[in-house]
């Protein structure tokens, strides 16, 4: 079990360790997202991180998945927080991507941890809760990572776009380093990172400029960027001094960071 500690001191602390390419949902570009097989390709290729989405079944069970409905990604309808595990196990969250996937299961967060353990990769995790599920789901999550995470891994990195969930995953696992995800960087930045109790912010790649780049990294504070696939947009974050790039293509970006 985890201990409290200053979470902004502790961010930074974990900043060090996170390499500057994440795999996106696993390797996104070259495996169905959020799936084993995703987590596994990105070791192929070398990616010592990766970024997943966590949600829950009905019944509470933390799942790899990133949408509110299994429409885009599985053979399965409706929302995700209206099945349980038992029937959620039964949709293909494969043969959406290409045929050679055809038959593979949607895994549960459990599954994944495995993967990552047998693999030595490190995880930016990110909660992605239903809509009325933030909290519920921040607290499922870190109390998940706080008792079952890797001991021989890295600590793992959790972020989220909900405030709420982030503030319940603190409650559960207060010494996991947590990130603020936004598509573009809000002008109070730095009060909606103060209000979960970080220094690590994640911002949509499209949507930022240099400017507002170095606004933020000149204050002392983390920057990663999602979801960059072009290398040449790639180098020009890194030139800035951005911290990460999360990517489909890690591989990509790999041979240019």
């Amino acid at each position: 079990m985890v201990h409290r500690a200053d979470s902004k001191r502790f961010s930074a602390a974990l900043g060090g360790s996170v390499p500057n390419v994440l795999g996106h949902r696993g390797a996104a570009g070259h495996a169905p997202e959020n799936t084993l097989p995703s987590l596994l390709k990105a070791h192929e290729l070398g990616i010592s991180w990766v970024e997943f989405d966590v949600k829950l079944s009905r019944d509470g069970v933390p799942v790899l998945f990133h949408d509110d409905t299994l429409d885009r990604n599985t053979d399965g309808r409706g929302p995700i927080a209206d099945q349980d595990l038992q029937a959620l196990r039964n949709y293909d969250a494969g043969a959406w991507f290409d045929a050679a996937f055809a038959g593979t299961p949607l895994p549960t967060l459990d599954e994944g941890l495995a993967v990552l353990a047998r693999c030595g990769m490190g995880a930016n995790v990110e909660i992605k809760p239903s809509k009325g599920r933030e909290a519920e789901t921040g607290m499922a999550v870190g109390k998940a990572l706080a008792e079952t995470w890797p001991t021989d891994l890295p600590l793992p990195l959790v972020s989220s776009f909900s405030a709420a969930a982030l503030q319940a995953c603190a409650v559960a696992a207060p010494d996991l380093a947590r990130a603020l995800l936004v598509s573009a960087v809000p002008k109070d930045w730095r009060a909606q990172l103060d209000a979960v109790e970080t220094d690590t912010l994640h911002c949509m790649s499209q949507r930022l400029r240099e400017r507002k780049a170095k606004e933020i990294l000149k204050a002392g504070f983390i920057l990663r960027c999602f979801t960059v696939n072009r290398p040449n947009r790639a180098r020009q974050l890194l030139d800035w001094g951005v911290h990460g790039i999360i990517s489909d293509y890690p591989d990509r970006i790999l041979k240019i960071a």
